[in-house]
């Protein structure tokens, strides 16, 4: 049926009747002449009678008034439905603990293990708030408060009708509604929301409790959230001794945090709290005298910060940091919600593998200096390769004087070339899986490819071709880029999309078997490499394994899930030539005592000169745990920049780590043999060379490194047991008062 069809079937529907008699429609027809004839005749007019316009005539022929009001009526009873069930949908019987509450971490074993109370202001109750600055925010944010049902319907309206342009439309409760649950967004869509959640929350709460959440929840600039924080930040004082002209510096803080806080501004900041002394003599909070009196008050005299905030529960900041930007980007919350809302998250965290690890970060002489004094930087994930689940993870070197929030994570946020480490993905990978053999002779000799000329490290050529297991574990550059060249590039990049490499930007051109054009970070690399320790399987590395609201309920889960990226043979074959990367390879003063461990080394040398490099990583793996680690300066140039190979550098972090680490796993073994000793080569790391490598080691001994990491994790947990402790009272104390309310 055609379009036009249909349509005319759908006007059909508002058509007038056409089985009417001809005789009434005749005699309607000629009282309404008559009546409108008489009409027009009184007032002069001589014009036809019945005589209507085609468009008035087609919009009264199929009541298109009447489809305009359905569809209208019809859209904002679907509006209305759908806000009123947001509404009836958001928890706010929670919001009252979600605000008291600090929100957890805990660990793989479900232990506490930390919490993000540094972010998020101190909870005190009404009473402990100065009556004065209670005063000054009713009559500066909302004066009918404790006389409205949440709603100043007239200031709403305004607000509504100026597509929530127009200022002054909130009332405490609604602001209420929109710091803890929406966002601050001037549209009209958000003021519905507002409206609605307003009438919720006065449905459940007191004005008093409401009051007392706004205040606690409120944000005061400088990273400072809730009244009683902002006093000490601003005042030294606690909320409950502020006085008059303190109290409304702070209340007229809540228009504008950045632009009229004291430290921002003075002079704004205290034109700012003469307003709102204005506005409390308007709504009889205070006189004149007292108003002029306190705007004489020299406000920079008042100054004093002995805010000190709160990093004690904050123990682990790389590891934590990354689970709030997980839980932003991949569960779509917010930072404000993961702070204030009392959530608890579960976690794949090893307390013990973390602490060494930050203890290990801790001592910088293990990180290369430039001349200027600035220290490389550096970036290392602990993974479980079964699950995916992040272990440990330090996204920074210690001593930068970076000790805020959500600090830019090396680990997890880094763009750094992978150097040698993309060879077993993109060269060797589709090597084994095309049938060739471990010790397969590869080129070792050609160095021209049309205009695109490579060599090995340093100009090492032992002998014209080498063996597969050989060239990996030596990390020959010459037979990578000849394998490549043989098997196709389409197979090389086709390799590095299944292992979750980005391949999209880079040139195809057969530099990538040696990491050209590719960017990637620790935590994609751990990921990758996984798949060589759990027989082809690639899960998805992560953080977070759930997380709940204040009231328990699950708001959010990972769902463990494996890709088959190549065959377990496959797997078994790399890991047997990996094996030898730590044995006879590159990773020898990288292998830790007592431990097995298969893997590869990687570098990328400088622009500005060959001699040296600007990325440096080392990778290795058992069947418990893999551990990445990347070293180098985070711009490399002639003043910074790392001298010499891997074995000078990043060995030296990657071995302590992988020492600390590997006694708190199961201790799986692999069931593949080294590929050398396959082929008749016994090990060139012998026990005892690993033991002088340690002797030499110039850092910290490993017995020692461990009893630091042991305090570390033990200081955590009283620090949290304090807090739950004081927590607890806190809970026991509301009861009480709650059964005289």
């Amino acid at each position: 049926m055609k379009l036009d069809n249909l349509f005319e079937k759908f006007l059909s529907l508002f058509k007038k009747e056409e089985n009417e008699s001809p005789e009434t429609e005749n005699d309607d027809n000629h009282k309404e002449e008559n009546a409108t004839s008489n009409l027009r005749r009184s007032r002069g007019d001589r014009k036809k009678v019945g005589q209507v316009g085609p468009i008035r005539k087609f919009w009264r022929r199929y009541h298109l008034t009447k489809i305009v009001l359905i569809l209208g009526l019809s859209a904002s009873l679907f509006v209305g439905v759908y806000l009123f069930a947001l509404a009836k949908s958001t928890n706010v019987t929670d919001l009252q603990n979600a605000l008291k509450t600090r929100t957890v971490i805990f660990d793989r074993e479900e232990n506490e293990a930390g919490a993000l109370s540094g972010q998020k202001g101190t909870y005190v109750e009404l009473a402990d708030i100065s009556e004065d600055l209670q005063n000054a925010v009713i009559a500066t944010e909302d004066r009918s408060f404790y006389k409205n049902d949440g709603i100043n319907y007239a200031r709403f309206f305004m607000a509504i009708l100026t597509a929530g342009r127009s200022g002054g439309g909130s009332t405490i409760t609604q602001q209420l509604a929109k710091n803890a649950y929406l966002s601050q967004d001037q549209t009209v869509q958000r003021k519905a929301k507002e409206f609605f959640l307003a009438l919720e929350l006065t449905k459940k709460y007191s004005k008093k409790e409401i009051l007392t959440m706004y205040l606690n929840n409120a944000y005061f600039g400088n990273g400072v959230w809730g009244v009683e924080d902002a006093s000490k930040k601003y005042f030294g004082v606690s909320a409950s001794q502020l006085t008059l002209d303190e109290a409304a510096t702070l209340a007229g803080m809540l228009k504008g945090p950045e632009l009229y806080n004291p430290l921002s501004s003075l002079e704004d900041s205290t034109n700012r709290r003469d307003t709102v002394l204005q506005n409390m003599v308007a709504a009889g909070f205070i006189d004149k005298d007292t108003e002029t009196t306190s705007a004489s008050v020299d406000m920079a005299s008042r100054l004093y910060d002995t805010y000190e905030g709160k990093i004690s529960d904050y123990r682990y900041p790389s590891y934590f940091d990354a689970v709030v930007n997980e839980a932003v980007e991949k569960y779509n919350l917010t930072e404000e919600e993961i702070v204030n809302n009392g959530y608890r998250i579960y976690t794949e965290l090893d307390q013990n593998y973390q602490a060494n690890m930050q203890v290990i970060y801790e001592n910088t002489s293990l990180f290369p200096t430039a001349e200027d004094g600035t220290h490389a930087e550096s970036g290392s994930v602990a993974l479980e390769p079964k699950t995916g689940g992040v272990r440990g993870v330090v996204g920074r070197v210690a001593g930068d004087d970076k000790t805020g929030f959500r600090n830019f994570n090396y680990a997890t946020q880094s763009k750094r070339s992978p150097g040698s480490t993309i060879k077993p993905l993109v060269a060797y990978t589709p090597a084994v899986e095309a049938g060739w053999a471990l010790n397969k002779d590869l080129d070792n000799h050609t160095m021209q490819y049309d205009d695109y000329k490579v060599d090995n490290y340093a100009g090492i050529k032992t002998s014209r071709e080498v063996p597969m297991y050989q060239a990996l574990a030596e990390s020959l550059n010459l037979p990578a880029v000849a394998t490549v060249k043989e098997l196709g590039i389409d197979k090389a990049f086709e390799a590095g999309e299944k292992f979750g490499l980005n391949m999209t930007n880079v040139d195809r051109v057969l530099g990538v078997a040696l990491g050209g054009g590719v960017e990637t970070n620790p935590i994609q690399m751990a990921q990758a490499y996984a798949a060589f320790a759990n027989e082809g399987l690639m899960p998805e590395a992560h953080f977070i394994t759930r997380i709940e609201n204040a009231s328990g309920q699950m708001i959010a889960s990972h769902k463990n899930t494996q890709k088959r990226v190549i065959d377990k043979s496959v797997a078994d074959k790399m890991t047997s030539m990996m094996l030898g990367t730590f044995t006879n390879g590159t990773g020898i003063s990288s292998s830790p005592a007592d431990y097995v461990m298969a893997g590869k080394t990687g570098t990328t040398e400088a622009v500005f000169n060959p001699e040296y490099t600007s990325d440096q990583w080392v990778i290795g793996y058992t069947p418990d745990v893999v551990i990445s680690h990347w070293l180098g300066f985070p711009t490399t140039d002639e003043n910074h920049y790392l001298a010499g190979s891997t074995s000078n550098g990043a060995a030296h972090v990657f071995r302590s780590m992988a020492n600390t680490i590997l006694p708190y796993t199961p201790g799986s073994t692999f069931t593949v043999e080294n590929a050398y000793k396959q082929n008749g080569i016994e090990p060139e790391n012998t026990k005892k060379q690993a033991i002088e490598n340690e002797a030499n080691q110039s850092e910290d001994p490993i017995a020692d490194i461990r009893s630091r990491a042991q305090n570390l994790v033990d200081e955590a947990g009283r620090a949290i047991s304090e807090a739950k402790i004081k927590e607890k009272a806190q809970t026991i104390w509301d009861s009480i008062l709650n059964l005289f309310r």
